[in-house]
């Protein structure tokens, strides 16, 4: 288990920052290590941002010191996202088989989620973590049971496919909300007009990122953007007075998720692009 903290940046000492200041405390720049779990515990409502990448040998979530925990779901939730081949994840000795992009809930107080490899297809569960004040029941969710959007336009060069997967208009969760979102052929930006949300934080993760391409994630407050260069397999991470939006060389597709006050995937305060500074 490889694990790092973050801890929350006031947006004052945030307009302070250098690019390397701004990655450091922001980019999660790997994902997914060979036959590891790799996580980043935040202090931004205390989601942990991860990924497990079984190659030769299945990996099992283990508690972590900052948790203080018996077991690393003893007082937590987990959505994963499986962004590689066909991949089984095995909870309690119950397996549950994920294809691309699809999606497993876990409720608080499993004991034992072992993320299993296959040669074939090589699986990479992406995955978020927050804490959790009750029980909900472990379950899987694929793509014909999302909620799907289609949403913007090529002349706006933003039109999308919004998979929300572990929201609770599908299931019960308690802090833990994760979906998906590809962009079309053409089109680069995402979340464009941008919002903020003071009630929750959010991390994107971008995948599909075609080879040589990249990604420019905008974040800051509205008045004082900044923006990070991010690769494919990297996540960055969102507080709540922030925007989180982004445009890349290239049409890709990425995680969202988000943790905090609200539950309602609406609730946002929106921002004119022409506001933007």
């Amino acid at each position: 288990m490889l694990h790092t903290s973050r801890y929350a940046i006031h947006p004052s000492q945030y307009k302070t920052f250098t690019t390397s200041q701004l990655r450091e405390n922001f980019l999660i720049e790997t994902i997914f290590v060979k036959d590891e779990i790799s996580l980043v515990y935040t202090h931004y409502d205390r989601l942990i941002v991860g990924g497990a990448n079984p190659v030769s040998k299945p990996v099992t979530l283990e508690t972590i010191d900052s948790l203080k925990a018996e077991f690393f779901l003893q007082r937590r939730e987990i959505g994963i996202i499986n962004v590689g081949g066909k991949g089984t994840i095995t909870v309690d000795g119950t397996s549950y088989t994920l294809e691309n992009k699809e999606a497993l809930y876990i409720g608080r107080g499993a004991k034992n989620v072992v993320f299993n490899p296959d040669q074939a297809t090589r699986p990479l569960y992406y995955f978020n973590s927050a804490p959790a004040h009750t029980t909900y029941p472990t379950r899987k969710v694929a793509l014909d049971q999302a909620e799907t959007v289609e949403i913007g336009s090529l002349e706006t060069s933003n039109q999308r496919t919004i998979r929300k997967l572990l929201v609770n208009s599908v299931l019960e969760t308690c802090q833990v909300q994760m979906g998906l979102t590809e962009l079309k052929t053409g089109s680069v930006w995402n979340t464009m007009p941008p919002h903020t949300h003071d009630r929750r934080m959010e991390a994107y993760f971008y995948f599909n990122i075609p080879e040589n391409q990249t990604v420019c994630h905008f974040m800051g407050e509205p008045q004082e953007t900044r923006h990070i260069w991010m690769q494919n397999h990297q996540a960055v991470i969102s507080p709540p007075w922030s925007i989180h939006s982004g445009a890349g060389t290239s049409n890709y597709a990425f995680i969202w998720g988000m943790a905090g006050e609200n539950l309602d995937y609406s609730d946002m305060d929106g921002v004119k692009p022409t506001e933007l500074r």
